[in-house]
């Protein structure tokens, strides 16, 4: 069992493990009303990387909870846009306790649930964006989680300034990995490529469903490393930035350099047919 708090409610405790050491994860899912896109796949990954962690919570429980916030914050943040969009976000930590990073033993897992409104709509046309200055270093064992340690990417994000929409993190061997918030999906004249999650900060929800589709639909999509010259080179025909939240974004240039558009991509992802 965890605690469930809410943090219009006063939030997490101030020994909190997840302030002291980042020692949770989090989902931050698009809702409409009272149905959320891909809520299933947001929950789901919750209690997946949450084992991973050691960190016990059931799946039955963790919807029970997201049942609760739902009707607690719907009625307040629904009705400030016509469709009824607003945000809501999970986040799970081991619980308070232990002396430095060891947990004490007999540790409670905390959840707290916030809400808020949607974010501004990027535009349809496509996007700016750059590479960082900031490389992502990704440990295996917390590959594709979306936890508390996101120090690389608040670093990375301070670079975005004036119309810039994001920046992509690349490794230490130069492949681009994926943008602060996005993962990264190019349409290449022979198929699709998007790095592994082998290599990914987070692997989103967004990101696995699109593949999916895209494999359904008989098109071929590789999942490898990605260079610079893939997308910025001749065979790329578009790139595509993936959210979970924000949806799926063309990017129209890349460090200055335009690139192609295509609407194909976003066009297969309506998030009012994947409510849930």
């Amino acid at each position: 069992m965890f605690n469930l708090r809410w943090a219009d409610e006063g939030g997490f405790p101030a020994r909190d493990r997840g302030a002291a050491y980042g020692d949770g994860l989090f989902e931050t899912i698009r809702m409409h009303g009272t149905r959320g896109v891909l809520l299933s796949r947001h929950l789901d990954r919750m209690v997946r990387d949450a084992g991973r962690l050691g960190i016990p919570v059931s799946l039955t429980e963790l919807r029970k909870a997201t049942t609760a916030a739902i009707s607690h914050y719907s009625g307040r943040y629904a009705s400030e846009q016509e469709d009824g969009a607003w945000v809501l976000k999970l986040t799970l930590t081991r619980g308070e306790g232990g002396r430095g990073y060891r947990p004490g033993p007999g540790v409670s897992p905390n959840l707290m649930v916030s809400a808020g409104p949607m974010p501004e709509a990027p535009t349809a046309s496509g996007v700016a964006v750059d590479f960082s200055r900031v490389p992502l270093t990704v440990n295996s064992l917390l590959a594709g989680i979306k936890s508390l340690n996101r120090l690389e990417q608040v670093m990375a994000a301070r670079e975005i300034e004036g119309d810039l929409f994001e920046v992509i993190m690349s490794d230490s061997a130069g492949n681009l990995v994926e943008g602060t918030r996005t993962n990264l999906l190019l349409k290449m004249s022979d198929g699709w490529v998007t790095p592994p999650v082998r290599s990914l900060a987070v692997a989103g929800v967004l990101r696995q469903w699109a593949l999916e589709r895209l494999r359904a639909k008989g098109e071929l999509v590789l999942e490898r490393d990605v260079s610079v010259e893939d997308a910025l080179g001749a065979h790329c025909r578009g790139l595509f930035l993936l959210n979970s939240v924000i949806g799926v974004v063309p990017a129209r240039s890349l460090a200055g350099q335009d690139l192609p558009v295509d609407d194909g991509l976003a066009t297969i992802f309506n998030p009012l047919e994947l409510l849930e």
